[in-house]
């Protein structure tokens, strides 16, 4: 497995690859490590060595992470149910709630992408015409997203929008009464024993739920196995198991073909269902259950119109051709 990777990196077919994680069965099957460089969202860390405990931007994957930790609070009644209204859990905005249109968003439109809104984030993450650039600059950045102009119906279409990632945010920390790192460490990470990782926050200092974890990629891979045990790891019940169930359900559609559940994409790969957690810059969190296979990549291909390729690169030419 080593030598095939090897050998996909003379030949540059794996350009900014930056780490491999993957377990198979509880046993590891392949660590990488390289070097490059690399950032903290946009600030660059310059050239990294990377290893073992060395944390990494997972940028969006902190999405389907922050999916976990709403079934956690969901199963202690701490989070509305799927079905519940959304104005109805921001109440400050009393005005919003007078929208017909606005008035049928539920939690679940925020956990599949389906607000309906307007919302671009297919621009570069450094241009204030990124949505969710645009939404960290706001002054209120949860009035924000509820304000923007209804383009589809709730429920009806799949579009990318890292706003309703930060909604579920602010309904974890209002039920929780705990910011998403601490109740993260509590709830999530030291249960899977997960001993570092980093929460990035905004100008007003509000934890990124769409997009600010950093984590080994071991520890990101360990996220996988969780999936993988339908949510119970070592014994331990840290997730309830119809979320993760719920979760990994297909609901919608997405632009290219894939499928969309509560922030986690199904798909298939050489005949194998595939769930995985995807983030700029080629960071993947890939988890193919008949398998029993798990995958964590990091890379450094931030905003390239490729990032893609290198890390599907390493699961269909480097660990697929092993387990199968």
């Amino acid at each position: 497995m080593r030598d095939r990777l090897d050998e996909l990196l003379r030949a540059g077919q794996v350009d900014g690859l930056h780490a491999v994680a993957a377990v198979r069965g509880g046993q590891s099957l392949l660590e990488y490590y390289g070097a490059g460089e690399d950032f903290a969202w946009g600030d660059s860390l310059g050239v990294v060595e990377f290893g073992p405990e060395t944390l990494h931007d997972i940028r969006s994957v902190t999405k389907s992470v922050t999916a976990l930790l709403y079934g956690i609070a969901l199963g202690d009644g701490l989070v509305p149910p799927p079905a519940e209204p959304l104005l109805r859990q921001f109440p400050q905005y009393p005005d919003l709630a007078t929208d017909p249109q606005r008035a049928r968003l539920t939690v679940e439109h925020a956990l599949t992408m389906s607000l309906g809104v307007e919302w671009r984030e297919d621009l570069p993450y450094n241009s204030p015409a990124n949505a969710e650039i645009a939404m960290e600059m706001a002054p209120d950045r949860y009035r924000y997203i509820l304000e923007r102009p209804i383009l589809d119906p709730p429920g009806t279409r799949w579009a990318y929008c890292g706003g309703a990632t930060a909604l579920l945010g602010r309904l974890i920390a209002d039920g929780t009464g705990q910011s998403l790192p601490q109740y993260g460490q509590d709830v999530l990470f030291a249960p899977l024993g997960i001993g570092r990782f980093e929460w990035m926050t905004g100008a007003d200092g509000v934890p990124s739920a769409a997009s600010g974890l950093r984590l080994a990629p071991r520890d990101l891979a360990r996220l996988g196995e969780l999936v993988l045990g339908e949510g119970a790891w070592n014994g331990q019940r840290i997730v309830p198991a119809d979320w993760v169930r719920a979760t990994l359900q297909p609901r919608l559609k997405t632009g290219w073909g894939a499928r969309y559940g509560y922030q986690w994409y199904i798909e298939s790969i050489e005949g194998h269902r595939l769930v995985a957690g995807m983030g700029n810059g080629g960071q993947r969190l890939f988890v193919l259950p008949d398998l029993d296979l798990t995958v964590a990549v990091t890379a450094g291909n931030y905003d390239d119109p490729d990032q893609w390729r290198t890390p599907l690169t390493v699961l269909e030419r480097v660990i697929l051709p092993t387990t199968e």
